[in-house]
């Protein structure tokens, strides 16, 4: 193959910033929080999405930038200037959030007759309850600690609220241990609904943060607090199990699992007002750099604020419900067995219901000639109907065999509960492939027909959730193919058995084939293109972050090959680079759902091959977990794909933002000047307009 070699020497390309390209998406988030075309607690809601996305950054990535700064050397990737770069850069993002949150969200809600009533604005009336509801409902459920020798700096779990607090006076023993610490338990309500005030059409909340402080000087009496503040450590949380050393990779994660609230901290969060004297009391306490500390005007944890968002009864200020319509490739009622063997089925979530999946699993378990189930899990939820079905399929009688990914990272405790429920029942449970994560969604159903044994298959690009299959856009594909079923077969018993595997029919895996051989596709269509053959490449995934892959088709954009890169979220391959990436685009598009389906389009000299996948561009995708791809060769399906996938995303003027060479991301509509948008066409909204109900 030919890949950067011949790029020349002053055309040399440099990729964009991984974690700064992963900002950059929260920040393109962000703006839904600004716009004003989006309903306002929806608005509330994305700025609650910004505010996770960051805890999760923070707890996954930020360990290795914060070690490299605090030893100040080089290690690997990082150094003590990245970590100051990635942390300018989320302050930034912070400071925005907050007047976001303090300048127009809560404004707004207030003129809605929805607010938030701190202390000093709290009447009479609304005081003698908050103090009452401290008493009855809080004040028993906290035990504040006054640090001293023998009472060290308690165990502050990950993400948790928490009050330090500096007293004057002494205590019952005479000492003047100023220091003191109030943990609020996770079990009490973020924000609680205040009674209505007669004749007035306001609802009133009151945050927990506030209403503890507000009563902070009950817990001590006898002495006075002189100074207070909230705070909240983020941990680091990526659990670390070597599974070469471990016997039962299942006992280790939970044991592993118990420790996750309490790794090294990595960002502490403070009131606005939090003095010098106590931020670095807390600083030192956790080890932690100045850079580490965020100051913030308001509640320390915004992603609480999905609590008063669900306690709020106003229709006019959310999305417009959204019902998916049944597939249109199923008839209702139709046996899915006598569907597939007229053709596969392609299913557009969440414009079209996921309930479809389930119900094929339901017939699959309640069919006498339904022998045995295959399924991989890897995030299913808390309640999962999928695994009461697995579990009725045992005990009716079918050989039941779950591959459980142990280590979906935040999953890891469900899915133990649920490979215990299973084997518990007398499924067959393995956990994949030492060293490799099973990300591959798939479905293998054996039914006797006649004298016969027949494959159906269910493959998704996403995961067997029905509560993300709501909120996420992805491809489900049932099929009924004798050579795709087959390598679904082989792949199973290579998941159970570790027996190497046999050559495949249609399905190209990770981590033996699947990034090999999109190299080599990418490759064909490079040299299509130098001898002046029309080619092209259209992408649409989550993330490119693999470097072999971002070299190639940069590669390839040198060559000719006209490549549209669809990416939600991090991409380290600048777009249109003089000299490097000219014929390269890249756009990602936010909207109400989370884009998560993952296509990949080969067009060379008039020859199509269209994929379908589990598996994002990205280094650990290719080459460390088990990921499946997959042909779509039907025409109507393919040509279905094509313009549900890919065109309606390459048009849309509303929520694409376009890749710059420099990894700047401006607004599509805005025509690349940064302006206001100027037309309104949305890939999403049409999709659900199309499919969907509403009511």
């Amino acid at each position: 193959m030919v890949f950067m070699n011949a790029i020349p020497a002053h055309h040399r390309l440099q990729f964009l910033d991984r974690d700064h390209s992963i900002l950059a998406f929260n920040e393109r988030v962000m703006d839904w929080a600004r716009r004003t075309d989006v309903p306002l607690l929806e608005r509330l809601r994305y700025l609650s999405i910004v505010s996770s996305n960051l805890d999760e950054f923070f707890e996954v990535r930020m360990a290795p930038q914060l070690g490299a700064h605090k030893a100040n050397e080089q290690r690997g990737l990082y150094t003590a200037e990245t970590y100051d770069r990635v942390s300018t850069t989320v302050h930034a993002m912070v400071a925005q959030q907050y007047a976001i949150y303090n300048d127009e969200l809560l404004p707004l809600l207030e003129k809605k007759g929805i607010k938030l009533v701190t202390h000093g604005e709290r009447n009479l009336r609304q005081r003698r309850w908050v103090k009452e509801y401290f008493q009855r409902e809080v004040q028993p459920l906290l035990m504040p600690v006054g640090l001293d020798p023998a009472h060290p700096f308690p165990q502050v779990a990950n993400k948790s609220l928490n009050f330090i607090v500096r007293l004057r006076g002494k205590d019952a023993f005479g000492r003047e241990n100023e220091i003191a610490i109030v943990k609020v338990p996770r079990i009490l309500p973020r924000f609680v609904r205040m009674p209505p005030i007669k004749g007035s059409k306001q609802t009133h909340f009151v945050s927990i943060s506030s209403l503890i402080r507000s009563h902070l000087a009950d817990l001590f009496p006898g002495r006075q607090v002189t100074e207070f503040s909230q705070f909240r450590v983020t941990r680091h949380s990526d659990l670390a199990v070597d599974e070469e050393e471990v016997k039962n990779l299942r006992t280790a994660l939970r044991k592993g699992l118990q420790q996750r609230h309490y790794g090294e901290a990595l960002r502490l969060e403070v009131s606005a007002g939090c003095s010098e004297h106590l931020s670095n009391f807390l600083l030192a306490q956790f080890d932690l750099p100045a850079q580490a500390l965020y100051r913030v005007p308001g509640p320390v944890n915004l992603v609480r604020l999905n609590q008063l968002i669900d306690q709020v009864d106003a229709p006019a200020l959310r999305f417009e419900r959204y019902n998916a319509g049944w597939p249109v490739d199923l008839t209702p009622g139709q046996s899915f067995f006598d569907r597939l063997q007229q053709g596969d089925v392609l299913i557009h979530q969440p414009y079209e219901s996921f309930d479809a999946v389930l119900a094929f699993l339901r017939e699959a378990v309640e069919d006498p000639n339904v022998l045995a189930i295959k399924q991989t899990i890897y995030r299913t939820g808390a309640k999962s109907e999928l695994m009461d079905l697995l579990r009725e399929g045992v005990r009716r009688g079918k050989e039941v065999t779950a591959v459980v990914e142990l280590k979906a990272r935040f999953d890891e405790e469900a899915n133990i509960n649920y490979a215990e429920r299973l084997e518990s029942v007398g499924a067959q449970v393995v956990y994949g492939v030492v060293g490799l994560k099973t990300h591959a969604k798939m479905l293998l159903v054996t039914r006797r027909e006649g004298g016969n044994l027949k494959r159906y298959a269910h493959l998704s690009t996403g995961n067997y959730n029905p509560g993300t299959a709501r909120l996420y856009t992805d491809l489900s594909y049932l099929t009924a193919d004798d050579a795709l079923t087959a390598d679904l077969e082989q792949i199973f018993l290579h998941l159970a058995s570790q027996n190497r595997l046999p050559k495949l029919n249609k399905v190209l895996i990770a981590p033996f084939h699947l990034h090999r051989l999109m190299l080599e596709k990418v490759e064909a269509a490079a040299a299509a293109a130098r001898v002046g053959k029309p080619a092209r490449i259209t992408l649409k995934m989550n993330a490119l972050t693999d470097e072999m892959l971002a070299r190639a088709l940069a590669q390839a954009s040198q060559c000719g090959v006209q490549i549209d890169l669809i990416v939600r979220g991090a991409c380290i391959l600048p777009a249109q680079l003089p000299g490097v990436t000219d014929n390269l685009r890249v756009r990602s598009v936010i909207g109400r759902l989370l884009e998560h389906s993952r296509v990949f389009h080969f067009n060379v000299d008039g020859v199509e091959e269209l994929w379908l996948s589990s598996a994002d561009w990205m280094n650990r995708n290719m080459l460390r977990r088990v990921e499946l791809a997959w042909p779509v060769t039907d025409p109507a399906l393919r040509e279905r794909i094509i313009d549900e996938c890919l065109l309606a995303y390459l048009h849309d003027s509303k929520d694409a933002w376009l890749l710059q060479p420099d990894g700047r991301y401006v607004p599509a509509g805005a025509g690349g000047s940064g302006k206001a948008r100027s037309v309104q066409h949305s890939a999403q909204h049409n999709l659900m307009a199309r499919y969907g109900t509403r009511g």
